[in-house]
């Protein structure tokens, strides 16, 4: 119905904001030397694990959800989407009290990967990190607001960036794992 829709007005400039505002607030928090590190009350160093358990997670829910609706279980593929979604936010959350808690990573030579490769995923993954901001936002939108069609279109671009990234997160955290 027209009148339980999403006000486009009001939503779509909220994603587009967000989705500009969220990668620069996230580099201006991380920017080494900006702000003094900050103190956690607990050992910082358990999150990147925590990081790599809800980036696994988000992996399973996002296959899952595809799994659902490909079984017309509208209703449980949609929990399994925003749950995802939530906990992405989360995992971002986490990711940047770290680093503003440590500071940067750096690559060690005990990682498991030649620095290269290392360093090709890691890029990919912060890069596809950004884009997943609008186009999770947009497609989650477009199923709220009922407009399935245009849901669908931009689900088979969103679905495998979003699933890479949670996976190459994981990877990130394995290959470094040996370092912490």
């Amino acid at each position: 119905m027209a009148e339980e829709r999403l006000n486009s007005k009001v939503y779509i400039p909220v994603i587009w904001v967000a989705s500009v505002a969220v990668p620069v607030v996230v580099g201006v928090l991380m920017t080494p030397g900006l702000l003094p590190p900050i103190r956690l009350g607990f050992d910082p160093y358990i999150l990147p694990k925590l990081n790599a358990v809800i980036n696994s997670m988000v992996s399973v829910l996002l296959i899952t959800g595809i799994v659902l609706i490909k079984q017309k279980k509208k209703e449980a593929h949609k929990a399994s989407m925003l749950s995802a979604f939530i906990l992405s936010a989360i995992f971002l959350v986490s990711y940047v009290l770290y680093h503003m808690s440590v500071g940067h990573t750096v690559y060690c030579e005990d990682g498991i990967v030649p620095k290269p490769v290392y360093l090709i995923i890691l890029l990919t993954h912060i890069l596809l990190s950004v884009t997943i901001i609008p186009l999770a936002s947009f497609t989650i939108y477009r199923a709220l607001n009922e407009t399935y069609d245009k849901h669908m279109k931009l689900a088979r671009i969103t679905f495998p960036l979003w699933l890479y990234v949670s996976v190459t997160g994981v990877l990130v955290y394995w290959f470094m794992s040996p370092c912490h």
